[in-house]
C-alpha cells in the first residue's frame, strides 16, 4: 500500500498555506523542499512541482493583508507574484545545480487535445534533460481560469498527474491528514490514513478553505484524489513542514493520509473524463448496451441532440458515458435515429458511419 519503491514519477503540489509566513513567502522552506527534491532525483526519480503562492506573493508585495476578491486585482497579484515566485526557486535549485522550467497552463490548454499533446510532449522533454518543470495555472490572462478552473492547484496538480502518467502525486498542505469530520470544529476529530474508495462520507468530512490567502480546501483535494485515482496514481496528503516529509513518504513511513487508485484508464480515455463536454447525445437502452458491449455508437440509437458542437468534440452520452464524437451536433440532429448505412448518402462518401468508436468512450461511476 506504501510501497513506493517503483515509483519513477511523482507530482508535488505546494499550496499557499504551506510556502506562507509572517513577511509573505518563507524562502528557507523553499530552499529545504528543493533540497528534498534533489535527494529525490538523485535516486532516480522525475519531479514535476506544482506551486501554488502567486497571488499571495504579488499581494504581500503590495501590502494587502489578505487575498483580493476582485478578478483584475487578482490578475495583477498574480503577475506581480509569479515572476518573485519563480525567482526564489530558482536560487534554491541553481545552488543544487538543477535547472527549472516554467509552465503556465490554463484548463483550455489541457481540453484542446492538439495543445495537451503537445503540452506532455514538452513536459516528457524537459524531463528528460533533467529539468524540474513548476507548474502553475496561468491566472493572469483568463477570469475564467482564475475564478473556477483548477482551484488552488489541487485540481491541476491531479490533472497534470493524470496527464503525464505520474505514479504518486504527493499534496503538501497546512494540514497533516484527511480527518473523519473538521479538526477545526470538532475536538475528537481522527485522522484517516488510508483511503480505499471516496464514498459520501468522506466528501461530508471535507472543510473548506481556512486562509486569508488560500483558495482551496479539503474538498478541493477530496476532487483532486478523484482525479488522479482515476489514472491509477496513489496519492498522498500530508503536512508540508513535516520535517523530510518527501524522504519519508518515498520510503513508506504512515504520514498523512494515502488515497489509492481505482480503475487504471489509458491517457485518452482520462483525457476525455477530464474534459468538460460540449453538448449531450441522449441514446436509447439498446445503444447503452451495444456500447457496454464495446460495440460503436450508431445514429440509430441517439434519442436527442443538445448543444453546439463540432466533430472532434467531448460530448456526455446521457448521465452515463462520455465519448469524442465523430459528428458535428448539427449533423447528428439530422441523422439521428437513422440507419448507419444513410449516413454516407446524407453527408458524402468519405464521412464515418459511427458516432464514437469503443476507444473514444468512457463509462462514468465504474
Amino acid at each position: 500500500m506504501r510501497d513506493f519503491s517503483q515509483t519513477k514519477r511523482v507530482v508535488i503540489k505546494i499550496g499557499t498555506n504551506t510556502l506562507a509566513c509572517a513577511n509573505g513567502i518563507d524562502t528557507d522552506y523553499i530552499r529545504d523542499i528543493a533540497r528534498q527534491i534533489g535527494e529525490l532525483r538523485k535516486s532516480g526519480i522525475q519531479v514535476l512541482l506544482i506551486s501554488s503562492g502567486a497571488i499571495g506573493m504579488g499581494a504581500s508585495e503590495l501590502g494587502l493583508d489578505a487575498k483580493p476578491e476582485d478578478t483584475s486585482l487578482k490578475q495583477a497579484c498574480a503577475a506581480i507574484g509569479q515572476p518573485l515566485l519563480m525567482h526564489e526557486y530558482k536560487k534554491a535549485f541553481d545552488a543544487l545545480s538543477i535547472t527549472i522550467a516554467q509552465v503556465l497552463l490554463t484548463r483550455w490548454v489541457l481540453n484542446n487535445r492538439d495543445m495537451y499533446l503537445n503540452l506532455r510532449s514538452s513536459i516528457e522533454s524537459l524531463l528528460h534533460l533533467g529539468c524540474i518543470p513548476i507548474i502553475n495555472e496561468n491566472d493572469c490572462v483568463s477570469t475564467d481560469e482564475i475564478t473556477a478552473a483548477f482551484g488552488d492547484n489541487d485540481t491541476l496538480s491531479a490533472l497534470v498527474a493524470s496527464k503525464i502518467d505520474a505514479d504518486l502525486l504527493v499534496i503538501l498542505s497546512d494540514i497533516d491528514s484527511l480527518y473523519d469530520k473538521d479538526p477545526r470544529k470538532f475536538p475528537d476529530a481522527k485522522p484517516l490514513t488510508c483511503v480505499k474508495e471516496i464514498t459520501q462520507s468522506i466528501e461530508d468530512a471535507a472543510g473548506d478553505s481556512g486562509s486569508k490567502l488560500a483558495t482551496g480546501g479539503m474538498r478541493t483535494k477530496i476532487e483532486a484524489a478523484k482525479i488522479a485515482a482515476n489514472a491509477g496514481c496513489r496519492i498522498v496528503l500530508a503536512h508540508g513542514r513535516e520535517e523530510n516529509v518527501l524522504s519519508k513518504i518515498l520510503s513508506g513511513e504512515s504520514i498523512g493520509t494515502i488515497f489509492m487508485p481505482q480503475r487504471k484508464l489509458n491517457a485518452k480515455l482520462r483525457w476525455i473524463l477530464n474534459t468538460p463536454v460540449s453538448g449531450t447525445i441522449e441514446i436509447d437502452d439498446g445503444a447503452f448496451k451495444a456500447l457496454k458491449d464495446n460495440k460503436s455508437l450508431l445514429p440509430i440509437g441517439i434519442k436527442s441532440v443538445s448543444g453546439l458542437f463540432e466533430a472532434g468534440s467531448v460530448v456526455a452520452l446521457g448521465n452515463r458515458a462520455k465519448a469524442i464524437t465523430n459528428l458535428s451536433s448539427a449533423e447528428l440532429t439530422t441523422l439521428a435515429g437513422k440507419h448507419s448505412s444513410e449516413i454516407r448518402n446524407i453527408l458524402g462518401k468519405h464521412r464515418r458511419d459511427v458516432v464514437a468508436v469503443p476507444e473514444d468512450i468512457i463509462f462514468l461511476n465504474e
